[in-house]
């Protein structure tokens, strides 16, 4: 066997050097302007250095073609009269899949009649033109590079300035010293579950992520002074684009890893139709190994996930975009029946952990008119988790020590509207709808009573409205403002924030820039603790406020080199409306809560 293995790799070995000369791709996709999203006809793309040179022109629809690119990393250089020039590095041809990429360029500002022109150079700059300071793009292949990132946003975010890990046992975040609870996870636009297998109830983070690197482009991970559109957070913003699938031939990909199998599957929905599916699938390694007989740890891990993203384009209608996630995850440990082996106390007891998250959402898009784009969108999200506990005793009877369940269900519409005054200034604006509900039932074993007593047992609903809106107007050519208020209310106790935002960007040249922020932001408590009772079925902190902090950043950001790129900042917050325990005795407070669900009295 081994001989086989070795023989197969020189074989592969030969193949690749003798024709690795020849293997090459296709790069493709659309030019459209950044604010309308509105495509642009006649835009240069080039491979920089190739030679003989390779590139091509968009088309009336925006759409352009590079064929036979050698596969390897390439830059990209895009220009097109009135708009900056746009270099985008490091872009990776692979030989099995087409490379299929949006290119948004930047109107030039025109002052006094002159144009006036300057390349972006700075690709980590956000692809959201309301967010200037805190905020750093990343790539699926940064979540594949980043050491032990194992295709994971949050582990790769961990390696940030600024933002560390929690847990080494998995990939909850802490962003500048606040509770991991203050991250929000965003997906083509909507705030969404925290995507992750493992999750406590009430986390931000876990074991594995559920969000594939197949069905993932390009996004925006914020740590202070976000934009006027985002809300309900503290501490950072994780906001996750999707890329559309092959819509001209279909595509399929398996790999193995360390954490599963992995299956995606993409194409055209049919022929002559711009429309295009993707679809990805994945298994746990770690199940498929102890299906086979291979014992990993001391429990069973098992876990899978699906993830879809469906484009609908019509002629006059607009977009449609079909997209969603699902994650289950299992952790099961079956003590031995036979006391001679347990050598801990845990090791009589029967336990299954279950976590399970899924959204399925519909976005629509249209472009309205030559400078305004509208996107909406609706979804429905939700995570359960479960946990269940026997205790053998000396007859090795399991009797019942633990049963908790905890559900989350969320209904969101969102809209969106963009709309380009002229080359200098634009505005967006729009609103979020959120329907809340939450089911807790915790059962857990009294000791001085053997029996299992009922802990928690509380359900409830309600709704909160946000609505928001910016401005992004260039004062001049090196002077960038961005603007705006963003309104929340929580509608339970009618309790609400007005939230100022506003940030100032310098660019001192192409190579680097300086940013100034301030923002006021708001996050109101997990669901539960509002609705949470005390001995005389009272709830205490139904009329609680929302937690919030005024953060403030100065930053310098400056390309050292085409590989090498400096970022520095200075960051204030102040932390306020902070509930803490009612018991003057108790030094509990909320800003120290990372997960599951609180019932104690509180005060601000």
């Amino acid at each position: 066997m081994i001989r086989l293995v070795i023989t197969c790799l020189l074989v592969t070995s030969f193949i690749s050097k003798s024709y690795s000369q020849s293997l090459s791709q296709t790069i493709r996709g659309t030019v459209i302007d950044k604010i309308t999203h509105t495509p642009l006809f006649g835009a240069n793309i080039i491979i920089i250095d190739s030679n003989p040179l390779a590139g091509a022109a968009s088309d009336i629809n925006g759409e352009f073609r590079i064929s036979k690119v050698p596969v390897g990393k390439h830059s990209l250089r895009i220009t097109y009269l009135g708009y900056k020039e746009r270099i985008i590095p490091n872009v990776v041809v692979n030989s099995g899949k087409e490379l299929v990429i949006t290119i948004e360029l930047e109107e030039n500002v025109v002052l006094n009649k002159e144009v006036v022109i300057s390349a972006q150079r700075n690709n980590a700059r956000a692809l959201n033109e309301m967010a200037t300071v805190s905020t750093r793009t990343f790539s699926v292949e940064e979540t594949q590079k980043f050491a032990a990132a194992v295709n994971d946003p949050a582990r790769m975010a961990s390696s940030f300035a600024g933002v560390s890990s929690s847990d080494d046992g998995n990939n909850t975040i802490t962003i500048r010293g606040n509770s991991p609870a203050g991250l929000q996870w965003k997906m083509e636009g909507i705030e969404i579950p925290n995507p992750n297998h493992f999750a406590a109830p009430g986390a931000s983070g876990g074991g594995i992520s559920i969000l594939s690197s197949q069905t993932m482009a390009n996004s925006d991970f914020m740590t202070g002074a976000f934009a006027a559109e985002y809300g309900n957070a503290l501490s950072g913003i994780f906001d996750i684009r999707l890329r559309k699938g092959n819509n001209e031939k279909a595509e399929y990909t398996l790999q193995a890893g360390f954490l599963g199998i992995d299956a995606a599957a993409e194409g055209p929905l049919a022929k002559g139709y711009q429309g295009s599916y993707l679809v990805n699938y994945r298994y746990s390694t770690l199940s498929i190994l102890d299906k086979l007989g291979v014992q990993v740890g001391d429990g069973t891990n098992d876990f899978q996930d699906l993830s879809y993203i469906v484009f609908l384009p019509t002629k006059k209608a607009g977009n449609f975009t079909l997209f969603g996630f699902g994650g289950l995850s299992t952790s099961l440990f079956e003590a031995e029946r036979d006391s001679a082996k347990w050598e801990e106390s845990y090791q009589r007891y029967d336990s299954k952990f279950t976590s399970n998250t899924g959204v399925a959402g519909l976005t629509h898009s249209i472009i309205l008119g030559k400078n305004t784009w509208l996107k909406s969108a609706a979804a429905f999200s939700g995570n359960e988790i479960g946990f269940k506990e026997s205790r053998l005793n000396n007859a090795y009877i399991a009797e019942e020590r633990n049963r908790q369940f905890a559900g989350n269900y969320k209904f969101t519409i969102t809209s969106l509207l963009n709309h380009k005054i002229n080359s200098r200034h634009n505005i967006r604006t729009g609103f979020i709808f959120n329907s809340l509900a939450f089911d807790v039932d915790y059962k857990v074993y009294e000791q001085d009573l053997n029996a299992v007593q009922q802990t928690i047992n509380e359900s409830g609903n309600t709704s909160s409205i946000q609505l928001f809106a910016q401005s992004n107007y260039h004062l001049s050519e090196k002077f960038i403002l961005n603007s705006g208020v963003h309104y929340f209310l929580l509608n339970l106790n009618n309790t609400y924030s007005v939230e100022p935002r506003l940030s100032l960007k310098y660019e001192i040249n192409t190579l680097q820039s300086l940013t100034l922020g301030y923002g006021l932001h708001s996050q109101m408590q997990p669901l539960g603790v509002y609705f949470a009772k005390n001995d005389l079925s009272v709830k205490p902190n139904r009329d609680l406020e929302m937690s919030q902090s005024h953060h403030v950043v100065l930053g310098y950001d400056r390309m050292l080199a085409e590989n090498l790129r400096l970022k520095a900042e200075v960051y204030y917050q102040s932390l306020f409306n902070i509930p803490v325990s009612s018991d003057s005795l108790n030094s509990f407070s909320m800003v120290n809560v990372s997960e599951d669900y609180i019932t104690d009295p509180l005060k601000k």
